[in-house]
């Protein structure tokens, strides 16, 4: 079977779509060939894959073909099962007849002949050429065809149809196509069954000696094909992939010895998509193929089948995994393989599948996934083919050409050299291309870097190549080590230009000067006889490619330097643009870098500019500093070029904030320098810059500044400097952000002076304003150098307090402020609350207690109120407090520790008033302190005693002072606190009076109640009574036994003294009066303490100690009236209804008043002659009156004159209450008789249930 294989492939090249035989029956072909051709392909034809399932196929071409043409006549039986995908897969036999007779004689026989075979699938089609004009022909055609479908067709299965040439045919066609799709599938299924079954048998001897691997190959693809030429592509590139994997196993099967291929013409082009750039008899070896043809060939049918899929991605997704793996075969077999050739067919192979891919492939056709994942994989295509493009630019010589950068560096430093059985000898006409190589190589010279950067060049080479030739070659046994290096002490290992750290150091020796003879054409007669100089290897290896590339383009592009940087920034750009479009940006960024490298040797530095920032933006953001040092000089030599000064001073900012390591001293310092000149020179605007990786800031250690609102204050913050010399800041500034409102903008802290940065570390303080409450971090710190403005906003955290380290770390969480919301700093109160002793000297105390807050330099501003003053000539004395439990006037949390270091131990101080206030002492700053003011309450009005019957109502207000406080504390007295306290003062006693007994001589005992007022002791000393007019002494002088004195009064106690007096006999008119009320003098002492309440008058404490002590002497007015002897009206509560009073209900109050007699002298001129003033007077707690509670009532001056008051009240509350009371002010006591005479109670009664509030139960 294998010698079927030529016209197995001519066959199968001419056949490309599935074919039906049409059996021309009655020569209608010609006639109705047009519209069978019309009507192609098939639109929706459902066929059946390999695992029985249908499959929809649109658009299937089918090809009609007479079977008497002689492409279906010559055939040979046993062929016909060896190429059954050519044969028919349907025939179409065409009849026509118009008599009934002459169909069941002569055209009936004849078709049962054509049908007999079973072998085949058809269906006749019955042609009418009937016009519709003619009846009698139409009705003999319709009669032939339904004895026709009777004869051939069965319910199983219909196998007849009609086409009326003119009349309407639209049925016919869609009836046409379901009869071809049929038979197509029929065959399809058979076919395929028979294939498989033949395939099972092969597979079945794979391990016997008599099986052949090209016999498998052909029933295998014969298989693929049918399912390719009926549009089931998924079958037939599942049978390729079988057929590779079986091919794989064949090949790596041990103990045969199998020729890989390689040596023919053209072989170097990779042939991955062209199936039939070989014929398969070229590929035969033995039983099998060769390896480098056979799947270069398989792979080239995968494609085709994935382009009609098509799946591009699919196609350059299997495409570099074959380039991959096919490269390691050509490795493995390199050493019997032409010079290079797994470079030049790795390279073609990538831009054949470019090629091929990038024309296939449409945007938006597939996912977005799919479609980066496509653009990655051409990329990588691309990042092979300009790797390997730069493997062959260095054999020949352009390596010093070639940009020494981290990319080119690690791909050709691991790619290994060409490892060919005999390293290519130098021809010998080649002595002058050996002399310019040599000029090439001494005139090349690696360009300097800006600011005097020395760098050792990556190597862009595995080992020396020069060692690798040379050992290769077949006469060099062993070589002398001056003689591999060619004399030259430059070319050690590492580079074959350049030093490398990994030459041995036996090997670093000092040879001798390269002779000049031995460099000169004439000393190549015997090249064998001493090592190959590297010039020489270029040459002989560019001589060897000549011989190995076939393709004109590629010989081209290495055949000068120029054409060579063109076809590697082709490939270059290829390959970022394509990285650029897929996931892996990153990549394309650094290939626009070397882009750069090139714009930047011919001379266009803007186009180089906008590639290294975009790289040095990569490598910035993903912090790899090692490469950004490698491109980030070669961007700012390039903005120095087009005077980009913004730009220039940037990347001179950058390269300092690199670590210290990649860069040399001097080498920084040239950073800096360039930055500072830059700063002051004449640049139109300003430059903002980020420096947050030179200039990094954090808070000092320790807790945070704490502040109280609207306090001003000074905040410490330590900056890193990564500049290597110091540096001046025109201006420095720091923004603070408050942690809960970060949408806020900071306010913004400024130095107040020019800043010297040093190297490391440095303490920088600034004026910090009142801020608003709450916690502070670190914002950005801002500043400017010349007309750089530059910007920080990078944390640091420093190492031990010694240490001047730089390191910056993430932002911290930790405050550096803290503003306490507005709360109470200090607290003002009143030290007693007892009253004092009113018109004397007394302290009152005042406590000042600050709140966690220092109260050093306060101010205190004192301002008494209206009846009270301060005494002047008395110092104000301040002492320390000391709370107690009994103290509630703050908590332990508000009192501030009075242990503090910052308060020296001071116990008391006597400050002077002056204008009205007081500077508090340095001690009193932290601790609780008592302020005791010297004050005077004055009061011209005598106090006044009062009757057991009717007491007097005392007026709380009356003796009440108040002082205004007003302090001003904080660093500049900007907090201020302001209260004003209340003091009571009182007279010492309450005096009270009442008569104790009457005697029968008429001498009345009278008894003085004396009720202390004050929280102190009180000592009487002695007390006398003047008398009014009217009243005289008994026996005695007015004065209670001495025996009594010195009486001591407890504070809130009682006690009583008596008096006996007597009425005047003869009472003086009203002109001769003297003492209109009787004054009690009593004479005291006061022992007391001034933190308790009432104590001994300041003045009295001071007096000097032979000066006689001041007695105190309190007087009040007594009124004694004189019995009524003679009334001259009367007043009388009227009964109340019988029925009683209850609460909330109208009652009626009454008083009667008689006139007993006219009114004499002073008191009748002033009363008027016929109206009384009355008065009511009730608890409105008890009553609620309703008329009116005070007028004029009309009463007749006549003796026995009497008028009735009536007032309208409602009692509010039950049980016994007094009544209101009717009162006639304007008539004295003494001419009014009470009845009844005294206050009395009445009875009032609950209300009475009402039934509206009642519910009524069920």
């Amino acid at each position: 079977m294998a010698n079927y294989l030529a016209q197995f492939q001519t066959i199968k090249n001419s056949c490309d779509r599935v074919v039906a035989a049409v059996e021309d029956v009655s020569d209608l072909w010609p006639t109705v060939k047009g519209l069978f051709e019309e009507h192609q392909p098939l639109k929706r034809a459902v066929l059946t894959n390999k695992t029985r399932n249908p499959v929809l196929v649109e658009n299937l071409p089918v090809e009609f073909i007479l079977t008497t043409d002689a492409r279906l006549r010559s055939r040979f039986p046993h062929e016909q099962y060896l190429y059954w995908f050519r044969e028919p897969y349907a025939t179409i036999v065409l009849v026509t007849c118009e008599d009934l007779d002459e169909f069941k004689n002569i055209l009936k026989p004849r078709l049962k002949l054509i049908v007999q075979n079973d072998d085949k699938e058809w269906f006749i089609v019955f042609v009418s050429k009937a016009h519709p004009s003619n009846d009698q022909a139409t009705k003999s055609a319709k009669k032939v065809y339904a004895k026709l479908e009777v004869d051939f067709s069965s319910k199983k299965r219909e196998r007849c149809c009609k086409l009326d040439i003119h009349g309407p045919d639209a049925n016919f066609w869609e009836d046409l196509e379901l009869k071809i799709t049929e038979c197509i599938r029929n065959t399809l299924d058979r076919r395929v069954q028979f294939y498989e079954d033949e395939i099972r048998k092969l597979t079945e001897q794979r391990f016997m000696p008599i099986w052949n691997f090209c016999n498998f190959f052909i029933l295998k693809e014969s298989l693929a094909f049918i399912f390719e030429i009926a549009h089931l592509h998924e079958d037939a590139l599942r049978e390729y992939d079988e057929l590779e994997l079986c091919y794989l196993e064949t090949v790596n099967m041990p103990g045969k010895q199998r020729d890989f291929g390689g040596f023919d013409s053209e072989d170097d082009q990779a042939a991955l998509l062209k199936p039939g750039s070989k014929p398969l008899t070229q590929m035969v070896h033995d039983d099998s193929f060769r390896e480098f043809d056979f799947r270069q060939y398989l792979f080239a049918c995968q494609s085709r089948l994935l382009f009609k899929l098509n799946r591009p991605f699919e196609v350059s997704s299997r495409g570099y995994s074959f380039v991959i793996s096919f490269a390691k075969a050509l490795t493995f077999h390199e050493s019997v393989l032409p010079f290079c050739l797994r470079e030049v067919w790795v390279f073609t192979a990538c831009l054949a599948l470019l090629d091929a891919t990038a024309s296939h492939h449409n945007d938006g056709v597939v996912s977005p996934d799919i479609e980066k994942e496509f653009y990655r994989l051409q990329g990588d295509l691309y990042s092979l083919s300009r790797v390997k493009f730069m493997r062959l630019g260095y054999l020949i010589g352009y390596g010093t050409d070639i940009e020494k950068s981290p990319l080119n560096s690690a791909c050709l430093s691991m790619l290994p050299w060409p490892k060919p059985a005999v390293w290519p000898s130098l021809p010998p006409d080649a002595s002058s291309e050996v002399l310019e190589k040599e000029k090439t190589i001494l005139q090349a010279t690696s360009r300097t870097k800006h600011f005097g950067i020395q760098r050792k060049p990556l190597p862009l080479e595995p080992s020396v190549l020069l060692r690798v030739a040379n050992r290769r070659r077949a006469s060099l046994s062993t070589g002398n080590i001056s003689e591999i290096f060619d004399g030259r002490p430059g070319f050690t290992e590492g580079s074959g230009l350049e030093a490398s750290p990994r030459t041995p150091s036996s090997l670093k020796v000092q040879a001798t000067p390269m002779s000049r003879t031995n460099s000169s054409p004439g000393n190549f007669e015997s090249p064998l006889d001493r090592p190959m100089r590297l010039a020489e290897i270029f040459v002989a290896a560019e001589h060897a490619l000549r011989l190995t590339i076939s393709d004109h383009d590629l010989l081209k592009t290495l055949s000068s330097l120029q054409d060579f940087e063109h076809k590697y920034l082709s490939l270059t750009k290829g390959a970022a643009e394509n990285y650029h479009r897929s996931w892996w940006k990153r990549h394309g960024v650094v290939l626009d870098g070397e882009i750069a490298a090139v714009c930047f040797k011919h001379g266009k530095y803007d186009l180089a500019a906008n590639s290294y920032e975009k790289v040095c933006a990569l490598y910035a953001g993903e912090r790899w500093q090692d490469l950004l040092a490698e491109v980030l000089p070669n961007l700012a030599e390039c903005q120095k070029i087009l005077n980009d000064q913004a730009g220039y001073m940037s990347s001179c900012v950058r390269l300092l904030s690199l670590d210290k390591s990649l860069f040399s001293s001097k080498e920084r310092q040239a950073f800096q320098s360039e930055v500072v000149n830059l700063a002051h020179s004449e640049m139109k605007n300003p430059v903002p810059l980020d420096v947050s990786s030179l200039i990094t800031f954090s808070g000092n250690t320790g807790p945070p500044l704490q502040l109280s609102d609207g306090d001003p204050g000074n905040l410490s913050v330590t900056v890193w400097s990564g500049f290597p010399d110091d540096i001046t800041l025109d201006s420095l500034s720091l923004t603070l952000v408050a942690t809960n409102n970060t949408d806020e903008g900071g306010q913004a802290l400024k130095s107040t002076a020019a800043t010297v940065l040093k190297p490391g570390k440095n303490t920088i303080t600034f004026d910090l304003p009142p801020q608003k409450p709450g916690s502070y971090v670190l914002g950005v710190v801002t500043g400017q150098i010349g007309r750089l403005r530059f910007r920080s906003h990078s944390f640091s955290k420093g190492g031990p307090g010694e240490s001047d380290d730089f390191m910056s770390y993430e932002k911290p969480t930790r405050p550096i402020l803290k503003v306490s919301k507005p709360r109470a700093l200090v607290d003002l109160s009143a030290a007693v609350s007892s009253a004092l002793l009113i018109n004397e000297a007394q302290w009152i105390g005042v406590i000042v207690r600050p709140i966690n807050y220092s109260l050093k330099g306060a101010i205190l501003h004192i301002d008494t109120g209206p009846g009270l003053k301060i005494e002047d000539s008395y110092g104000i004395e301040m002492e320390r407090y000391m709370e107690t439990d009994c103290d509630a006037g703050a908590t332990k949390a508000e009192v501030s520790v009075e242990d503090s270091p910052v308060s020296p131990k001071r116990d008391s101080e006597v400050l002077n008033l002056c204008d009205g206030k007081i500077v508090f002492s340095e001690w009193a700053s932290n601790v609780s302190s008592i302020l005791w003011v010297p004050v005077r309450a004055l009061s011209e009005k005598l106090a006044r005693g009062s009757s057991s019957v009717t007491p007097l109502k005392q007026d709380i207000l009356e003796g009440m002072r108040t002082v205004a406080l007003k302090l001003e504390f904080g660093v500049h007295h900007n907090q201020i606190f302001e209260r004003t306290i209340a003091a009571h003062f009182t007279d010492p006693f309450d005096v009270t009076t009442r008569v104790a007994n009457k005697c029968n001589n008429g001498t009345l005992v009278l008894q003085v109640m004396l009720h202390s007022l004050v929280k102190a002791n009180l000592i009487v000393l002695d007390a006398w009574l003047d008398l009014q007019d009217g009243f005289v002494h008994g026996k005695s002088d007015g004065r209670p036994t001495s025996t009594f004195f010195p009486l001591v009064v407890s504070p809130g106690s009682r006690a009583a003294v008596v008096f006996s007096i007597s009425l005047e006999k003869t009472m003086p008119s009203g002109k001769d009066l003297q003492l209109p009320e009787s004054i009690l003098n009593i004479k005291y002492e006061i022992h007391g303490d001034r933190a308790a309440g009432a104590h001994k008058p300041v003045d009295a404490n001071h007096s000097g100690a032979d000066a006689v002590m001041r007695d105190l002497v309190f007087k009040s007015a007594i009124v004694l009236q004189r019995p009524v002897l003679d009334p001259c009206l009367t007043v009388g509560f009227l009964p109340l209804p019988s029925d009683g009073l209850r609460v909330g209900k109208l009652i009626t109050m009454q008083w009667r008043v008689e006139r007993l007699k006219e009114l004499k002298g002073s008191e009748a001129a002033e009363q008027q002659h016929d109206e009384v003033l009355y008065e009511v007077n009730a608890n409105s707690e008890n009553w609620m009156i309703a008329g009116r509670k005070r007028g004029y009532v009309s009463l007749s001056e006549e003796q026995g004159s009497r008028v009735v008051i009536s007032i309208l009240c409602v009692p509010l509350v039950a049980g016994y209450v007094r009544p209101p009371q009717l009162g006639l002010p304007n008539v004295e006591e003494a001419n009014v008789s009470s009845n009844p005479p005294g206050p009395h109670l009445v009875c009032v009664l609950p209300p009475l249930l009402s039934s509206s509030y009642c519910v009524p139960v069920k």
